[in-house]
């Protein structure tokens, strides 16, 4: 692992830094990929801006009271049956009986549920949070969003025997939705900011089908997420009807041009990666928010997570994170074509 360099302050445009990263093993196969591995570098300005919060090993979770209405992200009992169609009930054996954990309340717990979210694929969502919690995340909030959230609403029903795999699936116009890993690990580095975890105003950038966004209203106030297909646009906008909160605002535009009106954010997320990072999306950064997107690293030969830090005097400090493989970031809108 290559050590951090000392943090430099930087305004935008950012530019990755010369030094190459020493990484155990690079991305594999896969529209959305990259291996989990641990932080390999860390770039910026400002004296100890990185080093109070090291980006290698999250921390412990902490105990909390149970959210209400949310199945809380346990393990499922031994006797379950290992492969559970997540279209089906599941059986009466599969009901979780085990005693919650205590944990804090997420932002938004009065939410409703999704349609026959407790029932419908309830415990193939909660194996999916307990390999993610194997897997490394240590973000309950975002593990319990995520096991609130029907992933197989969100793509076509063929595929729904594939949802709650790690694994990124087609979602229509050569675009994918990411990988539950991937989701989890974007949400928790977006969480994991100097300023604490409490998110208020987050912009999203590439709604695709919809599901990230579902997860972000559960850890947000206020979201908004913008897409650039109109196919991919209306076809959130019908996922998301059921339960669609008026905390959600999806927009139909450019996703390198962020979302101006709205401006500045606690956080943004972007599902698309470029050559470097919009203008744009800084100066739409809050002072104390954090940016969390794929950006090309010309000495690896792709992409990596990049974490982007505003300072109150307006400075910028990034970190750099693992290798990963998103669609292009392109710019403009389409009208054509439907999923």
């Amino acid at each position: 692992m290559t050590a951090p360099e000392a943090p430099r302050r930087r305004r935008f445009p950012l530019q990755l830094g010369d030094t190459q990263p020493t990484l155990r093993r690079l991305v594999g196969p896969g529209p959305v990929g990259g291996e989990h591995l641990p932080a390999v570098q860390a770039r910026g300005r400002a004296p100890a801006a990185l080093s109070s919060a090291p980006v290698s090993a999250p921390p412990s979770a902490p105990t909390s009271a149970p959210l209400p209405g949310v199945p809380p992200a346990t393990a499922v009992p031994a006797g379950v049956p290992a492969g559970v169609d997540p279209a089906q009930p599941p059986a009466a054996s599969a009901v979780i009986t085990s005693a919650p954990v205590a944990r804090p309340p997420l932002r938004r717990s009065g939410l409703p549920p999704w349609p026959e979210a407790i029932a419908e694929g309830a415990t193939a969502r909660l194996r999916m949070v307990e390999r993610l919690r194997q897997a490394g995340c240590a973000d309950e909030d975002v593990l319990r969003a995520m096991g609130h959230v029907a992933r197989h609403h969100f793509i076509d029903a063929a595929l729904a025997p594939q949802a709650y795999e790690d694994t990124s699936l087609p979602i229509g116009l050569g675009q994918t939705i990411s990988k539950p890993s991937v989701v989890a690990r974007m949400l928790a580095l977006l969480r994991a900011r100097p300023e604490g975890s409490d998110l208020g105003r987050v912009l999203e950038i590439g709604t695709g089908c919809g599901y990230q966004a579902a997860v972000l209203v559960l850890l947000a106030r206020q979201v908004y997420s913008v897409e650039r297909l109109r196919g991919l646009y209306d076809r959130a906008r019908e996922n998301l009807a059921p339960t669609r909160p008026s905390h959600l605002r999806l927009v139909y535009g450019d996703g390198r041009l962020g979302h101006g009106p709205n401006a500045p954010y606690d956080g943004i997320i972007a599902a698309a990666g470029g050559q470097e990072l919009p203008g744009a999306w800084l100066e739409q950064l809050a002072p104390g928010g954090r940016l969390v997107a794929p950006v090309h690293d010309a000495r690896l030969g792709g992409q990596v997570l990049l974490v982007v830090d505003r300072r109150a005097d307006g400075s910028y400090v990034e970190q750099r994170h693992e290798p990963v493989r998103f669609v292009p970031l392109e710019s403009g809108i389409s009208d054509h074509g439907t999923p």
